[in-house]
């Protein structure tokens, strides 16, 4: 089923996620597209929206904190020296166009704007593809452009003095269940030891699914994995780690990250075989 406002993703003719291109929602949760639910083959959630704990955790989508000042991620923005503070600075993610919507896919032309002009302007790629009888990939690449006669720059809560939330770009807020899931990389374990560390993959593994979350393009392989399982179960890839993100007039920032979706609690040998087959060269 298709409307103007949402597209549903299928595998093999099975519906796997609904994207909603325009949401209503107040502007202190930055309203933005966002793929919710998202389920396994057999039907299994493993997205949440707007939680009690986040209400601006919205399925999975890219959101950024800090865009030249400006808040594309929702909630409160972090300010040097004074912490997590309500600002009226929130943008907004505005859906332009398909240029392509199919069954298992669609390209996207979006604005992301605040303050009543465009600061960039976004070509979003979503891919569903079918990898087993139990598991399939969400193939999601943006590229943002900065449309402005002026530079601009990403950054983060990090970035601006928060140690350890260098939050922002690819996010992925995941079912929550009454116990945390576990996560884990090819050499390790723990939410301590993943982190605001580098890997080629992320596998998080709750009750009855497993997701794993794999750069695929080198420079996306070079941000670090944001990581959240005890407070709440969240994953994204940062943008802004350490510095903020340089974005010249007319210059384009580019990531893609591949998610398996699959049933069960797989162990590390089944990850890294399915993100073998998810990841193209």
């Amino acid at each position: 089923m298709t409307s103007n406002d949402t597209t549903v993703l299928r595998v093999a003719g099975r519906p796997v996620g609904r994207y909603v291109t325009r949401p209503e929602l107040p502007a202190r949760l930055s309203p933005r597209p966002y793929l919710h639910p998202v389920t396994t083959l057999a039907g299994t959630a493993v997205t949440e929206l707007a939680p009690a704990d986040h209400a601006h955790h919205l399925g999975v989508g890219v959101a950024v904190p800090d865009v030249e000042g400006f808040n594309f991620w929702g909630g409160r923005t972090y300010v040097r020296d004074q912490g997590p503070t309500e600002l009226d600075n929130h943008g907004t993610q505005r859906h332009i166009a398909f240029q392509l919507r199919d069954p298992d896919g669609f390209v996207e032309e979006l604005r992301w704007v605040a303050a009543g002009g465009e600061l960039l302007r976004e070509r979003r790629t979503v891919a569903a593809t079918e990898l087993t009888d139990q598991a399939w990939a969400l193939d999601l690449t943006f590229s943002l452009t900065n449309v402005t006669k002026s530079p601009l720059s990403i950054g983060s809560p990090a970035t601006n003095g928060r140690p350890g939330a260098a939050y922002g770009g690819f996010f992925w807020r995941a079912r929550k269940e009454p116990c945390a899931p576990e996560v884990f990389t090819a050499g390790a374990d723990g939410e301590e030891e993943v982190h605001g560390r580098t890997s080629d993959w992320l596998a998080l593994r709750g009750g009855t699914w497993t997701l794993v979350f794999a750069g695929a393009t080198e420079q996306t392989r070079r941000d670090p994995w944001f990581v959240r399982t005890e407070e709440y179960p969240g994953i994204g890839s940062s943008l802004a780690h350490e510095e903020r993100v340089p974005l010249p007039p007319g210059e384009t920032v580019v990531r893609r990250v591949v998610t398996v979706v699959a049933d069960g609690r797989l162990d590390r040998d089944a990850v890294a075989a399915l993100v073998r087959k998810a990841v193209s060269p």
